[in-house]
């Protein structure tokens, strides 16, 4: 029987890729397995995990035939997945030995749907730990109860899927599952369904994750049309928790995150092809255009000057037809 199903997507990440792998083999066990997803990487990743399908202990080799993006290569781990558990793993990130054997052992002593974990950001030579926002640890709580407040980090800007382990059920409840295509911000519909969902959570004290930012390849230093899929992830947020039974208790926080998320990205629209910078500019405004106005106003007025005053420029700018699209 498998007990821990860890699904792990790579695309073009040749070089980062024996990394990964040697750490899985540092955490392989005998009811492990490992769905290793070639999401048609072409830079020679692909001979990399085929050597790995070899020589790991429980690797399993899944070649996709069309990239799909890294929410539709997770999903196709997800179908695969034989496992009691479930864990996700990026292909340029890494573990510490030992690591997934301990989240285990936490979820099953909690018996709780899912767990969340701290992790290690590595930059270059920089490391820096980075917490799960939430203040109790080892007790089981109803994930629900940790979106609010809307003014203050919670457990839904914490939507990194790797960092945790997820229990079968959630998965047979399609609570594990991503938005197709979703080229980034792919977790935030997933984090937020699954803290308005989900029964039972709680957030453990077991650090050894390590994410790898700064890289070349990575979405978050690409400043191309991809990124603008925040706004598609955003909406499907609002448009889920606005017909949750607590919406109007939810909306503010998911509010609140849209609004610090655009202004994030206008802060640093230098780093964006020029037609994407007017594109993300002219999106934005329609999306500040759709959200309930007066949670919109509410939420504004909670905000930093300098975001609030930006935002509020944004939101009176003038509707071009097609602009948007």
């Amino acid at each position: 029987m498998v007990k821990l199903s860890v699904v792990v997507p790579f695309y073009n990440v040749h070089t980062y890729a024996p990394d990964t792998l040697m750490s899985l083999r540092a955490n392989a066990r005998e009811d492990f397995e490992f769905l290793l997803v070639d999401d048609c990487s072409t830079d020679g990743t692909a001979d990399v995990l085929r050597r790995a399908a070899r020589e790991l202990p429980g690797a399993v080799l899944i070649a996709r035939e069309r990239n799909g993006g890294l929410a539709t290569a997770r999903n196709t781990g997800i179908d695969a997945a034989r496992g009691e558990y479930l864990a996700f793993l990026d292909g340029d990130d890494w573990l510490a030995p030992g690591h997934l054997a301990r989240v285990l052992a936490a979820i099953e002593a909690l018996g709780c749907d899912f767990v969340r974990t701290d992790h290690v950001r590595c930059t270059g030579t920089s490391r820096s730990v980075h917490r799960v926002p939430v203040g109790r640890r080892g007790v089981v709580l109803r994930p629900r109860d940790a979106i609010l407040p809307a003014a203050r980090s919670t457990s839904v800007d914490y939507p990194y899927a790797w960092a945790g382990m997820y229990h079968r059920r959630l998965a047979d409840r399609g609570l594990l599952r991503f938005t197709d295509g979703l080229r980034t911000a792919e977790d935030r519909p997933w984090i937020w369904r699954l803290h308005r969902e989900a029964d039972s959570f709680a957030a453990i004290s077991a650090l050894g994750i390590f994410y790898r930012r700064g890289i070349s390849s990575s979405l978050t230093q690409i400043g191309d049309i991809r990124q603008l899929d925040f706004i598609r992830a955003f909406d499907q947020v609002l448009e889920e928790t606005a017909k949750d039974t607590d919406a109007e208790r939810l909306l503010p926080k998911a509010v609140r995150t849209y609004c610090a998320i655009i202004a994030h990205h206008l802060s640093s629209v230098e780093r964006f092809e020029a037609p994407v910078a007017r594109k993300l500019r002219a999106m934005s405004a329609a999306a500040l255009r759709r959200m309930p106005q007066d949670v919109l106003t509410e939420a504004l007025d909670t905000m930093d000057a300098q975001r609030a005053s930006r935002l509020r420029r944004l939101r009176r700018r003038p509707v071009r037809v097609g602009a948007a699209a």
